[in-house]
């Protein structure tokens, strides 16, 4: 069906007003006693050179409450410029190079242990880590005695505390 210069005008109009698809459809068989099918409606749209505004969705109406209030404020390490960076193959602020500190979580905590992972530090020295529910830290190394060097340590305190965040528990 062929539409008059005047109707097609009008459905521009329903549209420039914020009118659905199916409003066009309803206005159409009203106003002008046409009846199509949504298809039509969508295919008249195209035809005319017109566009269905988009409604804003109802998530995005509603303003967003205020995020939680940080946890960084009583974070004694707020402040320490290695926080949220790897350490394998790069270097320090100072130019330094960092240590080399492998680290990965478990997938099924140890008996007793919150979190649990294994460490593998820069001189190939393997130890199995963990935080039990009193936030205590345990470092079991395979070698017996085996002492990580400062540096080490470090950047596994380090890795350790960027990986906890990047899993929600930080």
């Amino acid at each position: 069906m062929e539409l008059t210069e005047q109707q097609r005008q009008s459905v521009k109009e329903w549209l420039a007003a914020g009118a659905s698809l199916a409003d066009v459809q309803g206005n159409l068989k009203s106003e002008f006693g046409i009846a199509l099918t949504y298809m039509d409606v969508r295919l008249l749209v195209l035809e005319i050179g017109a566009a269905v505004k988009d409604k804003p969705d109802p998530e995005e109406a509603k303003p967003k409450p205020p995020p939680p209030p940080s946890m960084d404020d009583d974070d004694p390490y707020a402040d320490d410029p290695y926080a949220d960076e790897s350490f394998n193959d790069e270097t320090t602020p100072d130019g330094e190079q960092a240590a080399k500190v492998s680290l990965s979580l478990d997938r099924v905590m140890r008996p007793g242990a919150v979190i649990s992972g294994t460490v593998t530090f820069s001189d190939g020295a393997k130890a199995s880590w963990l935080i039990d529910q009193y936030g205590r830290f345990g470092l079991d190394p395979e070698t017996p005695g085996y002492q990580p060097a400062p540096a080490d340590m470090r950047a596994f305190q380090l890795e350790l505390r960027a990986e906890l965040r990047r899993h929600g528990y930080a």
